[in-house]
């Protein structure tokens, strides 16, 4: 073989090198999407690096047009030369981002259009850098091919870039803080009044849902729902996400959403996630309004002394909760204090007591994974009556499990998602007349249960997503209205 033939041969071999990782990150976003749940922490571990990496391949492929232009100078013409290398350095640290980039968006519990949108705009930057890489090397000499792909993978780093940008500071980052004036002037509208479909006339659509709309749906809108939950209706408030619903109506320490937006800012479970907290009116109209029973029927003026209401003469600025005897929580808890030391030091971060006050358990399995099976759950039996909540999400127990479910007799909320749990489990939780939530998505169970979970007195909502349970059958089944799919 001629010197010119080996050398085309090498490139084409180092084309298809750089090529072979854009498929494989392809095939990862078209068969294992972002679907809103969270996975294993060494994938949101890694994704986490995707912020750091990213502005490597940006600055390379903006540095090329740069090379590429003053290049044109006879004494900086050693520029134009190095476009190739660039170009190459960019094909991988693109490939390298968009992969990281996967990693924390099918970990991370992201979902919605503006993901999406965002990692395939990273995945079209790195092959237009390898179009341009292949362009300017010496399988094509065509001008006129390179200055396109290289147009075209500026417009797409731009694009991507601010996607990017309306994942994490919000879809209107650019137009945020525009004065009003020019705001005018351009014609754009305010998202965070404009996104709001609610009744004005409502308490929940002139106090609660503009709260929602400035501080929430940024992360939790029409176009990215962390979590799979949206609080940019009424019905996606209500709906709740993953892992059941936010708010209980008229129950507002048995609301999720209530509990995190009142947490201190370095909790684990406080939100809004990395942003300024909610003010104490705010906080406190979101209590009042759930309290009240979460309509969104309530009329404006219907919740009087509410924080900012003119007719109030002394509004209470911040949730107050009940002061707590310490002598008398210990006196309590003192029954299976020395078993829940033992557990939460075998299962650290797992089990903590529900509240301050209380010696009722939340169990929160969910976080060991795969890692959590029959054999652990069953070390839970001892402080089985006293677990409330409870959260085997991804877990690996099975049925054989079904016995030390069924003696959490005070069980409020119950979280099977992605298990190996089967119709066997759920025809064995009859005693379990406190469920209010039962979530079985991605599970085997089938129709055949629906009618031993009908006689649950107080369930109100069941998650069935991704499971053999069809509408047809809940109707028959005697739970309409409450199954969620």
């Amino acid at each position: 073989m001629t010197a010119p033939g080996r050398r085309l041969l090498q490139e084409y071999r180092r084309g298809l090198l750089l090529l072979l990782p854009i498929f494989i990150v392809v095939a990862l976003l078209v068969f294992l999407p972002p679907d809103g749940r969270e996975r294993a922490e060494w994938m949101q571990f890694v994704g986490r690096f995707h912020p750091l990496v990213v502005h490597f391949p940006i600055a390379l492929v903006l540095l090329v047009p740069v090379f590429q232009l003053v290049g044109r100078r006879p004494q900086f013409s050693y520029l134009r030369a190095s476009c190739g290398f660039l170009l190459g350095l960019a094909t991988f640290a693109a490939t390298a981002a968009a992969t990281l980039g996967w990693c924390l968006g099918r970990s991370g519990g992201f979902s919605g259009p503006l993901v999406t949108q965002h990692m395939w705009g990273g995945v079209l930057v790195t092959l237009t850098c390898w179009l341009c890489w292949l362009s300017r090397g010496r399988l094509s000499q065509s001008e006129t091919a390179f200055g396109i792909s290289l147009a075209i993978a500026v417009m797409l780093v731009a694009w991507t870039g601010y996607r990017g940008g309306q994942l994490s500071l919000g879809a209107d980052h650019l137009t945020e803080h525009m004065p009003a004036g020019l705001r005018h002037v351009l014609g754009v509208s305010d998202r965070r009044t404009a996104s709001s479909k609610a009744d004005p006339n409502t308490f929940y659509g002139a106090r609660v849902q503009p709260i929602f709309g400035a501080r929430c749906v940024s992360c939790h809108g029409p176009d990215k729902h962390k979590a799979d939950l949206r609080l940019d209706t009424y019905q996606g408030v209500m709906r709740g996400g993953k892992d059941g619903p936010v708010v209980q109506a008229g129950n507002t320490q048995g609301s999720d959403l209530l509990r995190r937006i009142a947490l201190p800012a370095n909790h684990d479970d406080f939100m809004p996630k990395g942003k300024k907290a909610l003010s104490s009116d705010e906080v406190k109209l979101i209590e009042l309004w759930i309290g009240a029973g979460a309509s969104d029927t309530l009329a404006k003026d219907s919740i009087k002394n509410a924080p900012g209401d003119s007719s109030a003469s002394n509004a209470v600025a911040e949730i107050i909760f009940p002061e707590t005897d310490p002598a008398a929580v210990r006196i309590m808890r003192s029954a299976i204090a020395p078993e829940v030391a033992k557990l939460q030091k075998r299962f650290p971060n797992i089990l903590d007591y529900e509240s301050r006050s209380s010696a009722d358990l939340r169990l929160n399995a969910s976080i060991l994974g795969a890692k959590f099976g029959d054999n652990d759950l069953a070390d839970f039996g001892a402080v089985a009556e006293h677990i409330t909540i409870a959260d085997f999400s991804r877990t690996s127990i099975t049925d054989r499990s079904a016995f030390t479910i069924a003696g959490m007799k005070r069980l409020r909320v119950l979280r099977l998602t992605n298990t190996a749990t089967t119709d066997a489990t759920l025809q064995r939780l009859s005693a379990l007349d406190q469920l209010e939530s039962l979530n079985l998505f991605g599970t085997q169970v089938t129709s055949a249960v629906l009618p031993a979970i009908s006689k649950l007195p107080k369930l109100a909502h069941l998650y069935a997503g991704q499971t053999s349970i069809s509408r047809e059958s809940v109707v028959s089944g005697g739970l309409a209205g409450k199954v969620v799919f």
